[in-house]
């Protein structure tokens, strides 16, 4: 899909996957903002680091305009995400899938499913075993748990996060 108009889910729509560029950083903070009740807040500097940390930054473009970003880190990465974490301590190699964010408007357009086949693909070409992520299960996030089980995610694990306020199911997808 990378670099190809295409009119999936809207006319005339063009449509890229790509590596995401310093100055798609401001649109990538707004999309995290806007969901940021899913995520942790991330600032400037904080993106800078993870994006120079990430084995996958990249967005969706529709018409010019970011709709979608996806981060996702290797073992061995410097990054400080206790889900990260536990995954580097259960698993010797994997792909960690830290956030997915869709625009708020565009959430049913299929930009989520874009980003996680790009995942998918890179961690076969690159022979990655198992892609990992976490879900929100208290307070629950249903839409999240269904869209991961498209993906053939099962869960391995669970723990507490941001000092207990949330838990989140650990996944895997093995390739």
């Amino acid at each position: 899909m990378d670099n190809n108009c295409n009119n999936e889910k809207t006319e005339n729509a063009c449509i890229e996957v790509r590596p995401a560029e310093p100055a798609d950083f401001e649109e990538i903070l707004r999309l995290n903002e806007e969901s940021v009740h899913f995520l942790s807040p991330m600032s400037r500097e904080r993106l800078e680091h993870l994006d120079e940390e990430s084995e996958l930054n990249k967005v969706v473009v529709e018409d010019g305009r970011v709709v979608a970003f996806c981060l996702a880190f290797r073992e061995g990465a410097d990054y400080d995400s206790v889900n990260y974490l536990w995954f580097a301590a259960h698993y010797p190699e994997f792909l960690y899938v830290d956030r997915v964010v869709v625009d708020i408007n565009k959430q049913s357009d299929g930009f989520g499913s874009l980003l996680y086949k790009d995942v998918f693909k890179h961690a076969g070409e690159t022979g990655v075993p198992i892609v990992t992520a976490e879900i929100d299960i208290a307070p629950p996030n249903p839409v999240s748990l269904k869209f991961h089980e498209k993906f053939g995610f099962h869960e391995v694990g669970r723990q507490e996060v941001a000092g207990g306020t949330k838990i989140v199911s650990l996944q895997i997808a093995e390739l």
